[in-house]
């Protein structure tokens, strides 16, 4: 397994991780297989979506607050159930086909790693499995 660290800049961010997970991917030798990116973290997520457009993470920020907005009269003692709910929504991990040691990501795929009680230093944790 491998580890990098990043650092969001707001309590909500979306940042494009290709070229990270890409780099480990490289380093770990991985030519054909899967690799498995997991956030291990309880108030962010990662998610795949378009990469063309940087409105399309706007507007997946702006229907995540109207589903399940910041002040909601929630329980949790520290405050962040939103950003809970959200995590949760977007999920822990994703899973990426390798062949010929690269990512296998649609024309207009990114990987983003999303951060919903920012800003934080947070780690991506990656592991390969090799289909030889």
């Amino acid at each position: 397994m491998k580890k990098f660290s990043l650092q969001t800049r707001s309590r909500t961010d979306f940042l494009k991780i290709d070229h990270h997970v890409a780099e480990v991917v490289l380093n770990m030798g991985l030519k054909e297989g899967i690799v498995t990116i997991f956030v291990p973290h309880t108030t962010a997520g990662i998610t795949i979506n378009e990469n063309a457009d940087p409105d399309v993470t706007t507007d997946m920020e702006q229907v995540l607050d109207r589903m399940v907005p910041w002040n909601g009269g929630y329980r949790h003692f520290e405050g962040n159930t939103a950003a809970h709910a959200k995590a949760s929504l977007m999920g822990s991990s994703a899973q990426v086909i390798v062949s010929n040691g690269t990512l296998q990501l649609g024309t207009w795929q990114s990987l983003y790693f999303c951060e919903f009680d920012g800003p934080r230093t947070r780690e991506v944790w990656i592991k390969g499995i090799s289909d030889k």
